[in-house]
């Protein structure tokens, strides 16, 4: 039943079987988009190209007109099943997944409606996992309730993406490759009936953290007006040297034309000699400062703040993050099933790592940014199970902006909140979400009953 319903899920986003053509004429070509209940799409739709271990190189013009009805191509990667265990469903199920996967998807309402306000999606996953088109990530009920349009994009992950610096691979592809996707974004969205001006980047997890990474980018000025950061891990981007020197001195021994299970299998080993680094060993694949197209770390803060004036923010995480993650790490997990005193010490490792990883950075990025002419608001969702152990957690706001209450039904991570609640709290934090990416601001003071507190910085 639960494989049934994966199939019919992953049909209604991405078949073309019932779909009615219509076609949009873009700078980049034309392109054929399919109606799906409500809202148009048009998927798998190129961004960019690039080689193995080769800088994105922009597309100009495509050589004929896009047929854009199937799913983007997830960067290649292993299975988490961690992740198919708390949602409920395998995100990449019936996904190819492929190195050419510089694409992006376009959902805007089935209306007449023109300059709507665009919002673009970068996914989360560590930088190893997940991809645009994940089912978990379907915006449709979010575009058709809002009329906003959303941009899911892909790009490439792990030792294809997010470590470079020796053997003539560049550092920090993959963040290459999501400003290239904004700028394809800014020069064609406007033949989809989307703003320019009116620019949202959205993102979660290692997503929020690329969005906050863009805000550095000399070449992405103007290219976006608002940034919504969930549950960045900014306490892990610093002082990482000495972990990417010990990563690249295995890395640096794969054969750059290896075939790619062969890069797969030994990412693991990459992986491995982070170990020794603590938390940032969490998610070692990622920023390399001082290096195209970033400054030195001793910049951030000050480009941080500069770029601020220019852009509105909404940052903020959950009030359990790190309960994703410490049930399944043997090392921590060991403490918290001591008698009597393991629940109390599972909840201080809660509490102390949320802080480190996820909180006081959010925090200490908003004040930093908080400047004049601009709006930052920082929120705190305590919207979780109250009988599956995880709480107000990690991932907790996928459920509430994508897809319904149908599509998390089997996921551990809303195990015991009703299909209505689940709705309704879907709606209003969309349309909070919306409010946001339209107007780049909300109320001084705010909540979403039982999900989320927010304020003005």
């Amino acid at each position: 039943m639960k494989n049934l319903l994966v199939i019919v899920i992953i049909l209604s986003m991405h078949s073309n079987s019932y779909a009615q053509s219509n076609t949009v004429t873009t700078p980049a070509g034309q392109i054929h988009l399919f109606e799906d209940n409500g809202v148009m799409r048009a998927t798998n739709v190129p961004y960019a190209r690039a080689g193995r271990f080769e800088k994105p190189v922009p597309i100009e013009k495509y050589d004929s007109p896009l047929n854009a009805y199937e799913p983007s191509p997830a960067c290649p990667q292993t299975e988490k099943p961690l992740f198919s265990m708390m949602f409920g469903i395998e995100p990449l199920d019936m996904q190819e997944q492929s190195e050419d996967c510089l694409n992006l998807s376009v959902t805007r309402p089935n209306n007449d409606l023109d300059k709507l306000p665009v919002m673009i999606w970068i996914h989360g996953g560590s930088y190893i996992s997940g991809a645009g088109d994940a089912v978990i990530f379907d915006p449709k009920l979010l575009v058709k309730e809002q009329d906003v349009i959303v941009v899911n994009v892909t790009y490439r992950l792990g030792l294809l993406g997010f470590l470079g610096g020796y053997n003539n691979i560049p550092a920090n592809l993959g963040y290459l490759d999501i400003l290239e996707s904004i700028k394809w974004v800014n020069n064609n969205i406007s033949a989809f009936g989307g703003d320019p001006k009116n620019i949202t980047l959205f993102g979660q997890s290692a997503g929020g953290e690329a969005i906050a990474q863009m805000m550095l980018i000399e070449e992405s000025k103007g290219l976006f007006q608002n940034v919504i950061i969930q549950s960045a891990p900014l306490g892990l981007i610093f002082e990482r040297g000495d972990m990417i020197n010990d990563m690249v001195k295995v890395a640096r021994e794969i054969p750059a034309q290896a075939e790619i299970d062969t890069i797969l299998k030994r990412q693991e080993e990459v992986l491995a000699a982070a170990k020794e680094y603590g938390l940032k060993a969490g998610m070692p694949f990622g920023n390399q400062y001082g290096v195209y197209p970033f400054p030195e770390e001793s910049q951030v803060q000050a480009i941080w703040k500069e770029r601020a004036r220019e852009v509105n923010i909404l940052i903020g995480y959950t009030q359990e993050e790190t309960s994703f993650f410490i049930p399944h790490m043997p090392a921590l997990r060991k403490y918290t099933e001591f008698p009597i005193i393991g629940g109390l010490l599972n909840k201080i490792l809660i509490s102390s790592t949320s802080k480190k990883v996820y909180k006081k950075a959010a925090n200490e990025f908003a004040k930093n940014c908080a400047v004049e002419g601009n709006n930052v608001y920082r929120y705190e969702i305590t919207w979780g199970s109250d009988t599956n152990g995880y709480g107000a957690t990690h991932t907790i706001d996928l459920p509430l902006l994508f897809g319904d209450s149908a599509l998390w039904k089997d996921a551990k991570l809303v195990e015991g909140i009703s299909a209505e609640e689940i709705s309704r709290s879907q709606k209003e934090v969309r349309a909070l979400w919306a409010r946001f990416a339209t107007t780049g601001t909300i109320d001084q003071k705010g909540a979403v009953r039982d999900v989320l507190k927010y304020k003005k910085i």
